[in-house]
């Protein structure tokens, strides 16, 4: 695949192309001029992707003459690694277009899992709710430090939710989370200042420039090491209350509920086809622990009635800990 790829500066050959990608900064009014644009440079019958992580298909899909051959194709960092690859109907995308996008994906590689429009589509719409879970932990006075540890050596997550916000950049969590809480406002909308705003406002934008929760500096190889960082403690001083010891059962419990109910309501809306299609994309796209074998086989495991009463013991810090009506 990588021997096949052309440079270039310009739309010459565009009309020859059956697929294009588009993957330019997450703002949408860039998003819509890119694509509005790359529509006149191809064929009618050329289908046009955008590799947005949380931006509406059908609101990028509102610039362009032909929305059927239009919908999203979300790839997962490091691509190299991760092998799912979200294909996002728009109200308007043709199923045409999505068996051409889903075969393209297959021929790469990749496992497409087809899934319908809404902010964050499925994977990201129920890591940000995990986020918020976090930084209200955070608030609440737990340590970063060590809600990674729980998360990584108990849970089984590849990273702790600080080391993930990381890799994905402060900066894009940020201006992610924006989008989510404008999307779902009774859930995602917070009043208060969290960990991500106040390491935004001091530049600490991860491993891209070297400075986030953890400090980086390359090994030897030139890949990027984590360390402790002392600076960061006074930043996350100003946005949280003071240190409080949390058990493992409890950071578990208030890192994961959040995401779990989240996963509920989007097999409940149609956002993700079965139960099984989401455990996969958690998998594949998040690095859910595959031990646990995703949110609803983790459910399975521990039974709905202890998930329920395990719940009930967080509802009082809000909407995200309230369990949907799909569970019993």
């Amino acid at each position: 695949m990588i021997s096949t790829i052309q440079p270039t500066l310009e739309y010459s050959g565009f009309d020859r192309v059956d697929v294009v990608v588009e993957a330019v900064v997450e703002n949408p009014k860039v998003k819509k001029a890119v694509l509005a644009e790359t529509e006149t440079k191809v064929r009618p019958d050329t289908v046009l992707a955008s590799n947005t992580s949380t931006i509406p298909i059908s609101e990028l899909a509102s610039v362009l003459q032909r929305p059927e051959n239009f919908c999203g194709m979300h790839f997962f960092n490091p691509v190299h690694r991760m092998p799912l690859v979200e294909v996002i109907r728009g109200e308007k995308t043709s199923d045409n277009t999505i068996a051409k996008v889903v075969a393209w994906a297959s021929k790469m590689g990749k496992t497409p899992i087809v899934v319908n429009d809404c902010p964050g589509f499925f994977v990201n719409r129920v890591l940000f709710p995990y986020f918020a879970g976090f930084s209200q932990l955070l608030r609440d006075g737990a340590d970063f430090r060590k809600v990674d540890k729980v998360m990584e050596k108990q849970f089984g997550w590849p990273m702790g939710p600080a080391y993930l916000l990381d890799v994905v950049g402060i900066d894009t969590a940020h201006h992610a989370q924006a989008v989510m809480a404008a999307g779902f406002p009774q859930r995602m909308q917070k009043d208060y200042r969290d960990a991500i705003d106040a390491l935004f406002d001091a530049n600490r934008f991860g491993q891209k420039n070297g400075l986030g929760f953890w400090r980086y500096k390359d090994d030897s190889k030139g890949k990027p090491k984590k360390e402790e960082d002392a600076a960061v403690d006074s930043l996350l001083a100003d946005v949280s209350q003071s240190k409080r010891d949390f058990s493992d059962e409890e950071i578990i419990a208030r890192m994961m509920i959040p995401m779990v109910n989240e996963v509920v309501r989007c097999l409940e809306e149609g956002i993700i086809a079965s139960p099984a299609e989401a455990d996969m994309a958690l998998v594949y796209g998040l690095g859910f622990p595959p031990f646990h074998g995703g949110a609803f086989r983790w459910l399975d495991t521990i039974g709905s009635a202890k998930y329920l009463d395990m719940a009930q013991q967080y509802q009082h810090l809000g909407p995200l800990y309230e369990v949907p009506a799909g569970l019993p």
